[in-house]
Order: structure tokens, then sequence, then C-alpha cells
């Protein structure tokens, strides 16, 4: 049987601001009686691979409720330009190998999401960081800029990420029903590559779309991406929640 210690390490980190610009303390927003970070630490907790996971915060309104509901965590500086800075500061100290940013605007985040980006960091000592798509039902989506758009190569790769439909459906093109990967924005690190990503500057392409994974592909550095079946519904705004909400009522019914 496997053991914490064959793992060499596996820390899942939920980064938690409070303040955000489109919703403010979204990450306390009540979710059938349970704050959203909660939702998010309890499904984490059912991976197979992670040895610990800590809720990463910058306010003690968000640290007093987390700690209410049993949860590990560790106060950041309020400074941090992003939640991967947010998660470097946590794990700098640590002893780990693989390093997953669990996205705390994610109540819907599968446990299988988190332990396939784990497995293929520890599967391949060539791979840095890993993230997971789906492919688009909704085909409202593949218009929408705040679904991320994904396009991999033929190794499962990543060759673009954009806010943009990619791929562009020519008029004249053969293909009529081109599939399209929505991403979903979780990721599995080395430990050694989240501290090469965090001091690589900010790239052209990241402040153009707003995109904070385009830095790492800018930079000639390689993104493995896998494909899921589960869904989730990032909560940017109080609609993304009335979503969220919907989609958890239903499946507890």
């Amino acid at each position: 049987m496997e053991s914490k210690t064959d793992r060499s390490g596996v820390v899942g980190i939920i980064p938690a601001r409070y303040g955000s610009t489109r919703f403010e303390a979204k990450v306390l927003a009540d979710i059938l009686g349970k704050p959203m970070i909660q939702w998010v630490w309890e499904r984490s907790r059912q991976c197979r691979l992670l040895d610990e996971v800590i809720i990463a915060c910058d306010d003690e309104r968000v640290a007093d409720a987390a700690r209410s509901f049993g949860a590990e965590v560790v106060m950041t500086a309020k400074g941090h330009a992003s939640g991967t800075d947010r998660i470097a500061e946590v794990v700098n100290p640590m002893d780990v190998k693989v390093v997953v940013n669990i996205q705390g605007d994610e109540p819907l985040v599968h446990p299988t999401m988190i332990d396939n980006v784990v497995l293929a960091i520890l599967g391949d000592s060539s791979i840095g960081v890993a993230t997971i798509i789906r492919k688009i039902e909704d085909p409202a989506d593949i218009d929408d800029p705040h679904v991320v758009k994904a396009v991999k190569d033929t190794n499962g790769f990543a060759l673009y990420f954009s806010r943009a439909p990619i791929p562009f459906l020519a008029q004249s093109s053969e293909v009529k029903n081109p599939v399209y990967y929505k991403h979903i924005g979780l990721y599995g690190y080395s430990k050694d590559f989240l501290f090469t990503y965090k001091n690589i500057k900010p790239s052209a392409l990241e402040r153009i779309e707003r995109l904070e994974q385009l830095r790492i592909l800018e930079n000639g550095y390689k993104i493995k991406v896998i494909e899921t079946t589960h869904d989730t519904i990032g909560v940017d705004t109080p609609e993304d929640l009335a979503k969220a909400v919907a989609y958890l009522q239903k499946e507890a019914a």
C-alpha cells in the first residue's frame, strides 16, 4: 500500500482572498448552509493523493470561518498579486514535492481532478505543471470571455489559452463541428517549477488576456492538460453563485 512518505509530500493549497473586485468576500458566501470555502475544502479532502490541505488566507474573517470547520489555516501577506504568490509563501519552508493550487471559488471541484494533476507530475519528472480541461457542451460558452478556452497538441500539452474562441472556425473549413475545451483553473506544480514560475516576470500575453498561465507558455515551458468529464462553476459573481447553488441542490436531491 502506498504511504504518505512514498509520495514525498503532496500538499493542496486553497488560496482564499477576502477581497474581490467583482464579488467581495465570495469565499464566505453561503451555499446551502456552508461557506463556499468549506465546500472546496471538503471536496479536496476526499482526494487520495493529498497528504494535507491548507487554506491560505489574508483576513481573519476567512481564517475564523476555516478554523470553525476544522481546516488548517496559514495567514499570508495581504499584498500578493496572485494566488500563486500566496501559495509560494506557504510552501516555501515546506518539504514537499507536489503543490496543488485549488481555487477557493470552485465549490464543485471534483477530487479526481486533483488526483489526476498529482499523478501527472509524479509519473513524469519532466512535467513541471499540469492543469484540467473539459469539452464544452454549451455553445454559449464558446464566445463567453469568462470561460477560458484551451487548445492542446497531440501529446496532451497546451498550445494556448484564450478568452476568445479557439480554434477559430473558418468558413472554408472542412471541419464542421470542432471540439472546444474549457479550462478549469486547477493547477498542480512540482515545487521546483512553482518557484521558477513565480520568479518569471508577467508576460505580454498574460497582460493582454489577463491569464496567468500564458506566462508559462510565453517563456517556453510546457503545461500538461488533462481532460475530465466533471464540470465546475467558478464563482466570480453573485450570478455564478446562484448557478452553483442550483447545481448542488440538484445534486443533493
